[in-house]
């Protein structure tokens, strides 16, 4: 039987509560990966085990944003230790891809990088990741843990409403901008039927299955330097890549110590570049400098706004792989930052770079367990699907992280081979005297930093739950003066901040804000979580 209901019509305000826990808890941007993660901790896993399976099944029910062939990074709370841990598994450059062969091939677009086909690809690094975290603490094999995701993708699954929304925007704009056998693969994928699916319609993907089982039993081997390298090798060569067999086999995750900043008593934590968090931890640095009482005030997000803008500008042009880094991303760090950029704010808006950050789609999940280990974890392949490249038979979607590189020889986010690029994607974290708060996060592209400005601002100055932190009407700054902000942001507000200079208008786009969950672990050890009411999101939990 078939009804004539729109599950995108969101007609009436809704409200949730925050849900409490004490046995485990998974919050995902999708119902199935909510659930796979919950499966895992009620079979004896635990938050790791617990997060390598949901992120596994997100491949699968949310391809529009992640794959298997993206980058992923977490910070991790292992109870048992009693220690944060950083994981950096995002992927290098091919060794053959130079600024020199892109411009000799004929492969740039005016000077910069393309956003699609093969030259944007970079080295993958979520099955890397998946191993990392269940070598070191998982409970359970990766086989086990990535079942799920295997049987989501064999048996099918119905695809959401958001998800399908922007499956059929990506199969309108490939359709028109595609062209060539390199792409017939994302199409044979992902179109099999000429459209992109309706919500509700049940999904297949059998070769995303074949791989995630081979990923399984060889704890990530068959992608790095078994058959999957030696399919992603050859179909490389096929269509002019760059990408090589031996950057597969080299390729190692790292693990990294997470960077800090003590806001009002908080830590807040994210990890190091060449991911962007240091953008957050820089704005909030500015932001402490100040007093804030109410939150929906034109000061409050006035100043928000222009400490973010602050952030940027000095992020933008020096934040890179650090190996190759030619500033010290800690000064961002120091009080006297702070302290400077404070002094340097004024009462109006002030265009602060002249940059415009891009977009991308990310995943986000975050889950904790009734032994108090919790992770922050997120993976991308950066512009939706990503470059449009999916290797013939397996499944696997390539990221296009490598669009953000310059080829600008003289830009600190130049190209190089073997060399990582900026990275948007970043797991947040929060502690206080010494104890582990939670995780939190936001997706979405150059949103992310400022999403978690305004998240853990919530939480720590205006006293609001984690589902509230999540709710509250978001801003985004876009380029310039220019800063969107949602329909159902206080009109007022927007009219506020018009008169103090700042370009506000309002994006329909509910996504372009972001999707986040948070989790945050009370004295007695219960769970209380939040997730995001702007998408498909649940909250798995016993």
């Amino acid at each position: 039987m078939k009804y004539c209901f729109d599950p995108l019509a969101q007609r009436y305000p809704s409200q949730r509560f925050p849900v409490y826990a004490r046995g485990g808890m998974v919050n995902c941007s999708c119902p199935q990966a909510a659930a796979a993660g919950l499966d895992i901790l009620r079979a004896g896993g635990n938050a790791m085990d617990a997060a390598v399976a949901a992120a596994a099944v997100l491949t699968v029910t949310e391809p529009t944003a992640n794959g298997i062939g993206g980058d992923a990074f977490a910070l991790i709370w292992n109870e048992k230790e009693r220690r944060l841990y950083g994981l950096n598994s995002s992927g290098p450059a091919p060794r053959a891809a130079s600024i020199e062969n892109i411009l000799a091939d004929g492969r740039d677009e005016k000077g910069r990088m393309p956003a699609l086909g093969w030259t944007p690809v970079t080295v993958p690094g979520i099955p890397k990741a998946w191993a990392e975290i269940s070598r070191r603490f998982g409970a359970l094999s990766l086989s086990r843990c990535l079942a799920p995701a295997v049987r989501y993708a064999r048996e099918g699954f119905p695809c959401a409403p958001t998800i399908a929304y922007a499956w059929r925007r990506a199969f309108g704009h490939y359709r028109e901008t595609l062209s060539g056998p390199c792409f017939d693969a994302w199409f044979d994928t992902f179109a099999p039927h000429g459209r992109g699916p309706e919500a509700g319609e049940m999904v297949r993907l059998p070769d995303h299955a074949d791989t995630l089982q081979a990923i399984g039993e060889t704890g990530a081997d068959a992608f790095y330097t078994g058959d999957l390298a030696r399919r992603i090798d050859a179909c490389s060569r096929k269509y002019g890549g760059y990408l090589r067999y031996e950057d597969l086999a080299a390729y190692r995750a790292r693990w990294v110590e997470p960077i800090r900043l003590n806001y009002r008593g908080y830590e807040v934590c994210e990890i190091p570049p060449n991911g962007q968090g240091i953008a957050a931890l820089a704005a909030l640095n500015i932001l402490k400098e100040f007093s804030f009482t109410r939150r929906d005030c034109p000061q409050t997000l006035h100043r928000q706004i222009e400490a973010m803008k602050m952030a940027f500008a000095d992020v933008l042009d020096s934040v890179t792989d650090p190996a190759h880094m030619k500033t010290d991303y800690r000064v961002l760090l120091d009080p006297a930052y702070g302290a400077r950029r404070a002094e340097q704010m004024g009462d109006t808006a002030r265009v602060w770079t002249a940059r415009k950050p891009p977009k991308d789609g990310t995943v986000y999940l975050c889950c904790a367990d009734r032994d108090g280990s919790m992770v922050s974890y997120i993976q991308s392949n950066y512009h939706g699907f990503g470059s449009g490249i999916v290797v013939e038979g397996t499944g696997i979607a390539l990221q296009n992280r490598g669009f953000d590189f310059s080829l600008d020889p003289s830009a600190a986010n130049c190209l190089a081979p073997g060399k990582c690029s900026y990275h948007t994607i970043i797991p947040g974290f929060l502690m206080k005297d010494g104890e582990p708060v939670g995780p939190f996060g936001v997706m979405g592209g150059y949103m992310q930093p400022q999403g978690h400005v305004q998240t853990a601002m919530n939480f720590i100055d205006f006293s609001m739950d984690p589902q509230q932190a999540l709710d509250a009407p978001r801003w985004q700054w876009m380029k310039d003066g220019t800063v969107t902000v949602e329909s159902r942001f206080d009109p007022e507000l927007a009219r506020a901040l018009r008169r103090l200079g700042h370009d506000i208008r309002m994006d329909l786009n509910t996504p372009s804000f972001g999707r986040g969950q948070m989790i945050v672990r009370l004295e007695d050890g219960v769970l209380a979580g939040g997730t995001e009411s702007r998408t498909d999101s649940n909250i798995a939990c016993w």
